[in-house]
């Protein structure tokens, strides 16, 4: 079989499309390198829907946070906290059990016990923790000179906050914003751990991978192709963070502007 004849049967194996089973013997690089970049449909999936909804999510919760109503400000508080002070790994798995017994006890909501959906959520509430405590700390970090100027343009309430504090908000945020949204993808890994089942091997790349592994008995080529490709992906989510950050700052001087820099994160 052609490597051509090989991506044509398993490029989107991982969603249902092309060829049903899997390699059996005589694995080629081309068959690892298919699958696996196949998988990785799953992990842009998790990654850019728990981003999207993340960041709405973060924004209402920093507000939440800043303001002097407790009503408002302690539920905030407590999110940030239970998400951000438990490990990601326990949350699946705590998120799994009370799923399924949701499940269980409503008979419906079945389909929060899978993958595509319940592993979503917990990455979802995940990132919106830690996306809300960096939005919460720019949005304090606001200069108050800029307020106050707005305040003397005659800009009150939500016409203030929409022109003037949530703009520099993002600007502010968004370096640190970018460092967790590639954190973010590479934690979508973790779902392959997980209590979550895949349905019908419709799983990730870290699937494909260990199953590459266990069957040729070498994890030196499998593994590091995961890694090859979310150096790809970590490299594409810099490049468009990097352009909404040079659309964020389009009003300073191009010298001024300041530069997004990756710094990832060793221990969360």
């Amino acid at each position: 079989m052609s490597c051509w004849q090989t991506v044509q049967d398993y490029a989107f194996r991982s969603i249902g499309y092309g060829e049903r089973l899997l390699p059996r013997d005589d694995f080629t690089l081309c068959q690892q390198f298919t699958l696996i970049g196949s998988g990785m449909i799953w992990n842009i999936y998790f990654g850019v829907l728990a981003l999207l909804t993340g960041f709405f999510l973060a924004n209402a919760i920093a507000l939440m946070k800043a303001s002097s109503n407790p009503w408002l400000r302690r539920p905030a508080e407590w999110f940030i906290l239970i998400f951000r002070g438990s490990p990601l790994f326990i949350q699946f798995f705590l998120a799994y059990f009370l799923f399924q017994e949701l499940k269980q006890s409503t008979g419906s909501f079945s389909w929060l016990t899978s993958a595509w959906a319940g592993a979503l959520v917990v990455l979802f509430l995940n990132t919106a923790a830690y996306s809300a405590e960096i939005f919460y700390g720019a949005l304090r970090s606001v200069p108050k000179g800029e307020v106050e100027a707005a305040d003397a343009y005659g800009m009150t309430g939500w016409s203030r906050f929409r022109r003037i504090i949530w703009p520099t908000t993002l600007r502010l945020a968004w370096p640190a914003y970018t460092n967790e949204a590639i954190f973010l993808f590479h934690a979508t890994t973790l779902v392959f751990f997980s209590g979550f089942p895949a349905f019908q091997q419709k799983a990730d790349a870290l699937y494909y991978a260990n199953y590459f592994a266990d069957k040729t008995f070498n994890p030196f080529i499998p593994y590091p192709i995961v890694a090859f490709y979310f150096v790809l992906l970590t490299l594409g989510v810099i490049g468009l963070f990097g352009l909404a950050n040079r659309y964020l700052n389009r009003h300073l001087p191009q010298d001024i502007r300041p530069k997004l820099r990756y710094r990832p994160q060793i221990i969360r």
